[in-house]
């Protein structure tokens, strides 16, 4: 909205009003514009949560020391998706499908989540919508997102092929090509991209939640992950970056930046709250939001691999929740870590929450900034 009123209309009067043109100060002022709205609107918030006794369940069988959490506000995750949708409706250009993708996505398994935190908090007790539910809804999103990035495909404003890190001719794609031309065979050719597609969603949003186990864990990982895409979003649409690093440039992609930013911003000015000791919590309605966006993008900027390394530690909690019913269920009750995910694991071990938060931090920046770094090892 300001993109269009101060640069498209008002810029040939006011000439400083050029610099709206670039989306690198527009992402700046994203940020800053989320993270102002999230510090300011946050004791609203809580206030209201307060209030209206939308306070955190916490499990029994969960660590003895998280039981004087409870009663903490949840559903915090509405604050982070208006932090991040406003900035991005004022700061990006509205013209690129790819950014209504994006906001779609967050503020859709965002919705998933709310619909769990409701339930929860309405039958006051630990149990929302069911998994099955869950993973229902969230496989129909992911679905849909398929076919949406199928049919922009088909205008060319879209490439299933992938980017694989250290490799720079390989680039497969997900389509059995010979099946599209036959409409009675396409659903089978576009079959492994919309399984493919659905699955990085689906997992991604759900290993987000699963981390948001200890106070600011999962959105200090998210401010570090968010960072990252911000930066491959720009690479990606930039001319002579895309073609210095090597990668496949795609303009479509460049107004992505903003809203990455925003996403930056927001998780940043949730963290203001959310930091040990914790305020109030994200609840589903963010955790889900964040990993559903956070997937989304990645695969609109052709970096689903490199997902794996920048929200690697999103994908090792929830890697260590398989691998711990996986033992229990096969192995007749044996189980490999104390307690899954993995941060409770290292707490039964006697680790401070403020350690595990912090070595969990830093580890998902180096995981980040190698991620970054394979952009030219190629």
């Amino acid at each position: 909205m300001l993109y269009f009123l101060l640069y498209e209309k008002l810029y040939h009067q006011v000439s400083g009003f050029r610099v709206f043109q670039y989306i690198t100060f527009r992402t700046a002022f994203a940020s800053l514009t989320a993270l102002f709205l999230c510090i300011v609107l946050g004791p609203w918030l809580i206030g209201k949560l307060h209030q209206f006794q939308i306070g955190q369940y916490i499990r029994e069988e969960g660590p003895k020391s998280h039981q004087k959490k409870a009663g903490t506000p949840t559903m915090g995750g509405v604050l982070i998706i208006i932090s991040i949708v406003i900035p991005t409706l004022l700061w990006a250009d509205l013209r690129f499908m790819y950014v209504w993708i994006a906001i779609a996505a967050l503020v859709g398994f965002g919705l998933i989540g709310f619909m769990d935190d409701y339930a929860k908090i309405t039958r006051q007790r630990n149990l929302g919508i069911t998994g099955t539910q869950k993973l229902v809804y969230q496989f129909l999103l992911g679905f849909a997102f398929a076919a949406i990035l199928l049919a922009m495909r088909s205008y060319g404003t879209f490439s299933t092929t992938m980017n694989i890190p250290f490799f720079k001719q390989f680039k497969p794609s997900l389509l059995i090509e010979p099946l599209l031309a036959n409409p009675w065979t396409y659903v089978l050719g576009v079959a492994p991209f919309c399984i493919f597609v659905s699955l990085v969603v689906v997992f991604t949003s759900n290993a987000v939640n699963l981390t948001d186990g200890l106070d600011g864990l999962a959105i200090g990982l998210m401010v570090i992950a968010a960072g990252a895409l911000t930066v491959l979003a720009y690479a990606g649409g930039h001319a002579k970056l895309a073609e210095y690093l090597q990668l496949a440039r795609n303009p479509h992609t460049s107004e992505l930046t903003v809203f990455c930013g925003s996403m930056t911003g927001a998780s940043l000015g949730f963290l203001w709250y959310n930091a040990h000791p914790a305020e109030i919590f994200m609840g589903d309605v963010g955790s889900l939001g964040l990993g559903g966006a956070m997937a989304v993008v990645a695969v609109l900027i052709k970096q689903e691999i490199l997902l794996l390394f920048i929200g690697g530690i999103f994908i090792i909690e929830a890697v260590s929740v398989i691998l711990q019913v996986g033992s229990y269920k096969l192995r007749n009750g044996k189980r490999i870590f104390k307690m899954a995910p993995l941060h409770h694991h290292f707490e039964a071990l006697g680790w401070t929450e403020s350690k595990i938060i912090a070595r969990f931090w830093i580890a998902g920046l180096v995981l980040a900034l190698f991620a970054l770094t394979t952009l030219k090892l190629r």
